[in-house]
């Protein structure tokens, strides 16, 4: 019975194996070669998963007519061994595709020869971009995996997301190394964020050697690294890097997909707590699942390494079933290699020949589609394009998913999230030294200082963190909040020193920037960057205030300044004396003995200034002259009036100085604030002698010294005195020019990426009428005295430039008045003077001259002496009846003139002149 069984069993067992030997008699060969360095972690794995692949696929696709026969070759991590096993397997195996090489360097002169051969080459771990296929170059190259520049914007978003603005790049120096860097500075450089500097590390560098790197590295202020290198290199640099105390609080790494997609497997993770590293998304599955329990059961770990992190394990995997599949669907059996003509040439390469169906079989590789363990196997220009990123934090010995990124969307916590905003979309992950602290803590220098508390006070305390408050603390705080991005920072107090010694730390990269009443003027410029500023700007001048004016003994003099009264009385002067030129010949009243000429003259033209003058004038000329001089008197008096007016009356506060010339002429002492920079614009803009300086602290110390006499004034920035004159109004002064600055600004390093984000929002919150009303009551009560301001105070008397154009006007007059009756009277005396002796001198010339010119106008028209007649006329004592002494004259003066026109000597002329003055001058003497 037991034989007939087992008689049954075989022949059941015969039945059932024909058709699977049948068709093994007509499959056909393909053969594919495999280039793997065998020792490397990558490629122990990928060998394991290569034979997994085409086992898996053949069992459930066993009615394919083609089989793929792989021949795997060592490449020993060795370019030219790369290169002669291509060589080898494309000349004597003629094979029709091959997989790898696996690195990069590697790749580049086999996917030449894939060229030349027409061999498709498909690299499931060569990812530098560098190596990109397209229509030009490359064409026989196929990326069955993400492209390394696919990440490098999912990485800028990280780094934008923490707010940082500088970060260090560490990558290997190799073709894999090198090849992400010019995208990856595109991509920071777009989202604002500046490479401070980049450190390249030797694919074969010792742990001396990455410590020494490494040293040189945590000198730098910035302490945000993105690392880019291969998992070998990369485990060996985290471990020096916790060696050199890198690894703790203020801290930050990045690793980019090809060391966060071999975690598991090769680092040691507990040097690498905190670290965020960024992975192509793989969706879970229920092939991926059963693949992961297989390959742990196959594993020659316990733990399993092929956890969901060897992502070049699953790349390799599907490789295999998109080769497979492209064989059988391009119809490639029989196909053959068409050898060249290498009778004369000695070149192995040259005797490689040529795939015949090599196109065919690349187009229908391109073209296969599938579900596969990565996800969706489709390639798009001859490489694979990730869906999504998802973003990882290295907790103790397990990664944490804190948030994904996706082109369309950006960063994200989970993937079904609609709301695409950085910050706030990425879950709060642990930082390097085991803290919930975002690195990098800005280290802000903020001044402590005794005086003038309301713009920043620190307060230390031993035990608590530093306590900052004031005006110029809460500008900043409402600055960060205006801000688009964390910005995490820690007050450093800084303890005497000058302002610009706080400063210079910035430049030492002891501080990252400056908080406090920093201004920016021009050389601070030159060592940091400044912000705009965010409050008023200027440096003046503070003076104690005179007593009342109206006490001065001689107040009515002040209305005008002395030159006014000089230009003044030398205008009365002139003008007086142009109207006796134009009256003496023709008017009685400016006739007579030369002291009464001289009297009338001033008499004349002082009275004008009341309207009091009694003589009349009869020149035309002299007529448009007072026309014109009495309109000037009018605007004197009447500005005069108003100006003493306003003095008597209105209560001012006037400064003892308004003049810096004035205060370095007597030589006195100027105060300003200890440690500020406006010592040196005293001494280098305003020249004041550094040996006339003092320096004051606080608003007690200023008052001390102006009103004890200890300095004249205080040169001080406007903010400054403005909370001075708060508690001291009535009793000083802002005065003087202002001399510009641009107000307090907050100090970073020269180029710092942040400036521009914080000036923006200094701008938002300065623009804001209610938050800037919040932030400046800090600064208390800031009511200005009546009649204060940070302008230039000019003297109350009156000046000459203010009549100026009135003076002139008055000259002008006065001088073409006088030019022309001096012309005329040239004119009509000239053919006198030139029958006379031409041998006269010239000086006996001008006595003639004058002569003339005293003698009264023989000319004058008989309305003239009528009206001169009636010029003021004297009564007698016995009424309207003249005196005898009168009629005498008057008839002596008669016979005179007629005299004079019957043709007498010049004698007779110049007595009857005498008697026409003797005649005027009768009435007042009697």
């Amino acid at each position: 019975m037991a034989s007939k069984n087992q008689y049954l069993l075989l022949l059941i067992l015969v039945i059932f194996s024909f058709p699977i030997l049948e068709p093994s008699e007509s499959m056909e060969i393909v053969k594919v070669g495999v280039i793997l360095d065998m020792k490397s972690t990558v490629g122990s794995m990928a060998n394991r998963t290569i034979s997994m692949a085409l086992s898996d696929f053949y069992s459930r696709n066993s009615h394919y007519r083609t089989r793929l026969n792989l021949l795997t070759r060592d490449s020993q991590n060795d370019v030219v061994l790369a290169a002669f096993s291509a060589i080898d397997l494309i000349k004597n195996e003629k094979l029709h595709a091959i997989i790898g090489p696996q690195r990069s360097s590697e790749a580049k002169f086999v996917i030449n020869l894939g060229e030349k051969a027409k061999v498709p080459i498909i690299s499931f771990s060569a990812t530098s971009p560098s190596l990109s296929p397209s229509e030009h170059e490359n064409k026989f190259f196929v990326r069955s995996a993400y492209n390394d520049s696919s990440q490098v914007k999912a990485l800028a978003s990280i780094v934008k997301a923490y707010g940082w603005r500088e970060i260090i790049l560490i990558y290997e120096d190799t073709d894999y190394g090198s090849g992400l860097i010019p995208y990856l500075i595109d991509a920071l450089q777009e989202s604002d964020t500046r490479v401070r500097s980049r450190s390249v590390v030797s694919s074969n560098a010792n742990d001396n050697e990455i410590l020494l790197e490494l040293e040189k590295l945590k000198k730098n202020r910035t302490t945000i690294f993105l690392v880019h290198m291969t998992a070998s290199l990369g485990s060996k640099l985290f471990k020096q890097a916790k060696i050199a105390g890198m690894m703790s609080e203020g801290y930050a790494w990045i690793v980019t997909q090809g060391l966060s997609t071999l975690l598991d497997p090769v680092t040691d993770m507990a040097s690498m707590q905190g670290v965020l590293g960024l992975r192509p998304y793989i969706p879970n599955s229920k092939k991926l699942e059963h693949f992961k329990l297989r390959w742990i059961k196959s594993a020659d770990k316990p733990d399993g390494s092929a956890g969901g992190s060897n992502l070049f394990g699953l790349w390799a995997y599907d490789t295999v079933w998109a080769i497979a599949m492209a064989v059988e669907r391009a119809g490639i059996e029989n196909s053959s290699f068409l050898k060249p003509n290498t009778s004369k040439s000695r070149v192995d390469i040259a005797a490689l020949g040529t795939f015949e169906m090599g196109a065919k079989l690349l187009d229908t590789l391109i073209n296969t589609t599938f579900e596969g363990l990565s996800g969706n196997f489709h390639l798009v220009n001859g490489q694979m394009e990730p869906s999504a990123f998802e973003i990882f934090n290295v907790i103790g010995t397990s990664e944490r998913v804190i948030g994904y990124w996706t082109k369309e969307k950006g960063l994200l916590s989970e993937l079904n999230d609609n709301n695409g905003r950085a910050t706030n979309n990425l879950k709060n992950p642990i930082w390097p030294g085991n803290t919930i602290e975002q690195p990098r803590k800005l280290k802000i220098g903020v001044p402590v200082r005794e005086g003038f508390t309301e713009f920043i006070k620190v307060v230390e305390n031993k035990n608590k963190p530093t306590q900052v408050s004031g005006f110029c603390y809460d500008m900043f705080c409402a600055v960060r909040q205006a801000l688009e991005f964390p910005l995490p920072y820690e007050f450093v107090p800084f303890h005497d020193g000058s302002y610009d010694e706080l400063l210079h730390k910035i430049e030492k990269q002891e501080f990252d920037a400056v908080v406090g009443d920093t201004t920016i003027v021009a050389n601070r410029s030159t060592f940091v960057d400044f912000t705009l500023p965010y409050s008023e700007s200027g440096v003046s001048m503070l003076v104690l205030v005179k007593d009342d004016e109206r006490k001065n003994f001689w107040i009515f003099l002040k209305p005008l300044n002395w030159d006014l009264w000089l230009t003044t009385g030398a205008a009365f002067i002139f003008t007086g004396l142009v109207v006796w030129v134009l009256e003496h010949r023709i008017n009685t009243e400016f006739r007579g003995p030369p002291q009464h000429q001289i009297g009338t003259m001033f008499w004349f033209s002082f009275s004008t200034l009341v309207f009091a003058h009694r003589e009349r004038v009869v020149n035309n000329l002299s007529r448009f002259v007072l026309i014109i001089w009495v309109f000037v008197v009018l605007i004197l008096t009447q500005s005069y009036t108003a100006s003493l007016t306003s003095m008597l009356t209105v209560q001012r506060l006037q400064p003892s100085f308004t003049d810096v010339k004035d205060i370095q002429k007597n030589g006195y002492f100027v105060g300003y604030q200890t440690n500020s920079f406006v010592k040196d614009l005293l001494t280098k803009k305003l020249n004041f002698n550094e040996t006339r300086l003092k320096n004051y602290t606080t608003s007690e110390d200023y008052h001390d010294a102006l009103s004890n006499g200890e300095v004249a004034a205080i040169f001080d920035e406007i903010p400054y005195i403005k909370i001075f004159l708060a508690s001291y109004c009535s009793r000083y002064m802002m005065v003087g020019p202002t001399y510009r600055t641009d107000g307090f600004g907050f100090a970073f390093p020269l180029g710092s990426p942040l400036v521009p984000y914080i000036s923006r929002a200094i701008l938002k919150v300065t623009e804001d009428k209610e938050k800037m009303e919040n932030i400046e009551k800090a600064l208390g009560n800031q009511a200005t005295c009546e009649g204060q301001g940070p302008t230039t105070l000019s003297s109350d008397s009156l000046s000459v430039y203010s009549f100026g154009g009135l003076f002139i006007i008055a000259g002008i007059a006065s001088m073409s008045s006088l030019l022309i009756y001096v012309f005329n009277f040239l004119c009509f005396h000239r053919p006198e003077l030139n029958n006379h002796d031409p041998d006269r001198s010239f000086w006996s010339k001008i006595i003639d001259l004058m002569k003339h010119f005293d003698q009264r106008d023989p000319s004058l028209h008989p309305f003239m002496k009528r009206s001169e007649s009636r010029v003021h006329p004297e009564a007698s004592p016995e009424g309207n009846e003249a005196s005898p002494e009168t009629d005498d004259m008057q008839n002596h003066s008669r016979d005179s003139n007629e005299g004079a026109d019957t043709g007498g000597s010049d004698e007779d002329e110049a007595h009857s002149s005498v008697g026409n003055d003797a005649s005027i001058g009768a009435p007042n003497a009697s």
